[in-house]
């Protein structure tokens, strides 16, 4: 679908950065005056998360929808394609920074309510689950855009109904952007980047990633196609804002 699926880039956001404060000083340097969790906050998220895994004392599944399953940075046992319901993979979360700009901002995925969703599960050893899903926090607990919360996973290597943490997004928080055309949505798309690489490469790469799985999502395809073709349109012209999305508030993905 595009040449830089077949491209692997290093990521910087690395175990080792997660593990050295990289999203801290990322958020630090880049002038907003964004609402961070303290580690105190995180602390407390994630042991109640934990603290209500439905089997106690069993490994632990962790569900990846977007740059969890091409990078995931932490430690795990095995890893498999499964399905979740009542949530679906969405490109719903505004980020200033990681994939975009306080100037242009970019947009990464959630699980929002409804319908239903392909991903992968990685198990983490009980022994290691808290320690790795620290790092895991640190990710992707910056400023409270998602919310943990036990998911049942489907599927043919699982035992019927088996729990698993999946982050969901946070419909209250100022960086949750409603559902707009998938059209508005590959304008942004197409033309926004950050510290962490352009919003482009994201879209690809999670193509690429749930393609190892043999998981095709029409809705990503679609955008991905949109997406090529805005950029075409824009070797012509200047790209403009569409003006359709309320772009504000933390995100890294």
């Amino acid at each position: 679908m595009d040449e830089s699926m077949g491209e692997k880039r290093r990521h910087p956001l690395s175990r080792e950065a997660i593990q050295n404060g990289f999203v801290s000083e990322l958020i630090a340097r880049s002038g907003t005056s964004l609402r961070v969790l303290s580690d105190e906050e995180r602390r407390r998220s994630l042991d109640a998360t934990l603290a209500a895994q439905p089997t106690q004392g069993d490994d632990v599944w962790l569900f990846a929808y977007g740059s969890l399953i091409w990078n995931p940075a932490f430690h795990y046992i095995e890893r498999q394609p499964v399905l979740i319901r009542g949530w679906h993979r969405q490109f719903c979360l505004s980020t200033p920074i990681g994939r975009g700009t306080p100037a242009r901002p970019g947009l990464v995925l959630g699980l929002d309510r409804g319908g239903a969703c392909k991903g992968v599960a990685f198990r983490i050893d009980c022994a290691e689950a808290k320690a790795e899903l620290e790092l895991v926090w640190r990710r992707e607990m910056v400023t409270g855009a998602y919310v943990p919360r036990w998911v049942r996973l489907h599927g043919p290597g699982l035992i019927h109904d088996t729990p698993g943490i999946a982050f969901t997004i946070n419909r209250a928080a100022p960086n949750y952007v409603r559902p707009v055309s998938e059209d508005a949505t590959a304008q942004v798309i197409a033309t926004a980047c950050g510290a962490l690489g352009s919003c482009r490469d994201y879209l690809f790469d999670t193509i690429h990633g749930l393609e190892g799985f043999e998981i095709q999502d029409r809705h990503l395809n679609r955008v991905a196609r949109l997406v090529s073709e805005y950029r075409d349109r824009a070797t012509d012209s200047p790209p403009q804002a569409s003006g359709e999305l309320p772009m504000t508030g933390p995100g890294t993905g």
